[in-house]
């Protein structure tokens, strides 16, 4: 049986977790954690812990662990960059692979304890159609695809422009 993410924001591509929600571009993934709130107490980066390798991401806050797994895909960890804004902590991964045709289905490895992790149907879908409309922009810098509807055949990059 295949498990997939409860709360899907499908119209942004986002994926709703328990630490918070993560997404992708051609380039990143982006793992948004949502930090503890307590009134007139603010979280700083001394007090979170982030740990990537080329395959794995593990996070701390407090020296409580709020994610760790085995990454879907491989990442370059020393272009890393994390921020703490509006009371949550950012994570930008850059993938090893990139462009539209390195869609990533789930943030972690699937199965148990990460399976919660996987895009469903919908937001798969909706996230392999930014990364077409992504990959067309940078093909056709002049043009502008933002508002572009994108049908047929998109998945594995969408189909190839001619030249």
């Amino acid at each position: 049986m295949h498990v997939v993410a409860e709360n899907v924001e499908s119209d942004s591509g986002q994926v709703k977790t328990d630490f918070g929600r993560w997404e992708q571009t051609e380039e990143e993934v982006n793992v948004i954690v949502d930090l503890p709130s307590n009134p007139g107490f603010k979280v700083k980066g001394k007090d979170v812990a982030v740990v990537a390798t080329p395959t794995s991401l593990a996070v701390s806050v407090f020296k409580e662990q709020k994610l760790k797994g085995d990454l879907f895909a491989c990442v370059s960890p020393s272009d890393m960059v994390w921020t703490i804004d509006d009371n949550k902590l950012h994570i930008t991964l850059i993938k090893a692979l990139k462009g539209s045709t390195h869609c990533w289905t789930s943030l972690f490895k699937d199965g148990p304890p990460h399976s919660q992790y996987t895009a469903d149907p919908w937001t798969l879908d909706n996230m392999r159609k930014q990364l077409t409309r992504e990959r067309f922009q940078r093909e056709n810098p002049g043009m502008d695809f933002s508002g572009a509807e994108v049908t047929g055949n998109y998945q594995g990059g969408g189909p190839e422009l001619p030249s």
